[in-house]
This record gives structure tokens, sequence and C-alpha cells, in this order.
């Protein structure tokens, strides 16, 4: 991964929006802006090798059926039963 640059700029919405040739340059030469609102990050302009080599995300769907037998037959009883234990 390239290395990241630390030179932020940051813009107001409007400066933004005027500006929006100026800051994708800056993007793609490495440096990242922030884009604020109301005096609040709203929004990033980063440069492509940000997001390029995200790790991929593991897929929930895998995990069903990993808990299988860990709430009995009925999952409703056993919920029930430990709700009942703090009456």
């Amino acid at each position: 991964m390239k290395a990241t640059k630390t030179k932020r700029n940051q813009t107001g919405v409007e400066m933004a929006r005027k500006n929006l040739p100026a800051l994708l340059e800056r993007a793609n030469q490495g440096y990242p802006s922030v884009i604020t609102k109301h005096g609040k990050v709203y929004a990033a302009i980063v440069p492509p090798h940000y997001i390029e080599h995200e790790p991929p995300r593991p897929d929930i769907r895998n995990l069903r059926g990993s808990g299988k037998g860990l709430w009995t037959r009925s999952p409703a009883r056993a919920i029930a039963r430990m709700r009942d234990e703090w009456r």
C-alpha cells in the first residue's frame, strides 16, 4: 500500500463545491480533503489507494447453523426461561 501523506485539507461545503476540481486533483496527488458542514465533518475526498486495498469483510451468512443446539429445541422457551430468572 502507498504511504499516506499527512497534509490534510479542511474546507466547508460551499467552498468544496466551488473548488471541486482542485480537491480532486489533491486527492489524485495523494492528499485527503475533509469537507465540513456547520463546523462538523460531513464528507471526505480521499486518494484511490485509501479504498483500493480494503480487506474483504467476512460474510455473516457463513455463521448460519454454527450455534445449533445452543438454544435447545425451542429458542423461545430458552429465552423465556432466562427472562423469568430475573422476576
